[in-house]
């Protein structure tokens, strides 16, 4: 996956706002619509833009209640890890997950409406399942800031 210092400026700008029009965001990098829209294809088909999202305010849509939760599972064996990440994608609770080295296996963000919601999730999601060894809640005070925007690095023009 090749990008040039014309493809890192568009990707600086979608970070910002990907609500901008092909013309906005070409006029800002130096390009015409049409050049603008052709790059942007292949960001996206390439996977360099995996996605284009909005991101919502938890207590707006009714889910008030945010949680970094470590997950620790009873051993590592591909297939138990590979089931777990399957249950992460698989739930509508689960916002956020991540496989990581260290103390936990996995970080997962986690939303709910209140600490019953909560409680019934941590009962399905991790007391039913027998790989599961440690499950260590955080609950989350204030969103400090969110976001999903990557430092992109500026090739050396050529």
């Amino acid at each position: 996956m090749q990008y040039d210092r014309t493809d890192a400026r568009i990707l600086e700008i979608v970070q910002k706002n990907n609500r901008l029009t092909s013309e906005v965001i070409g006029e800002l990098a130096g390009l015409s619509a049409t050049a603008c829209q052709r790059r942007l294809k292949r960001l996206r088909s390439e996977g360099i833009i995996e996605a284009d999202v909005s991101i919502l305010s938890p207590k707006a849509v009714g889910n008030p209640i945010q949680m970094l939760v470590l997950v620790t599972l009873e051993r590592e064996r591909s297939d138990i890890i590979d089931r777990f990440k399957k249950a992460i994608k698989s739930s509508a609770e689960v916002v956020n997950g991540f496989y990581v080295t260290g103390d936990a296996d996995f970080v997962l963000y986690i939303t709910a409406r209140t600490m019953e919601d909560y409680e019934q999730f941590t009962r399905r999601f991790f007391y039913e399942n027998p790989d599961i060894k440690a499950v260590k809640t955080m609950v989350i005070m204030d969103r400090v800031k969110s976001g999903f925007a990557i430092p992109i690095e500026i090739p050396a023009e050529e």
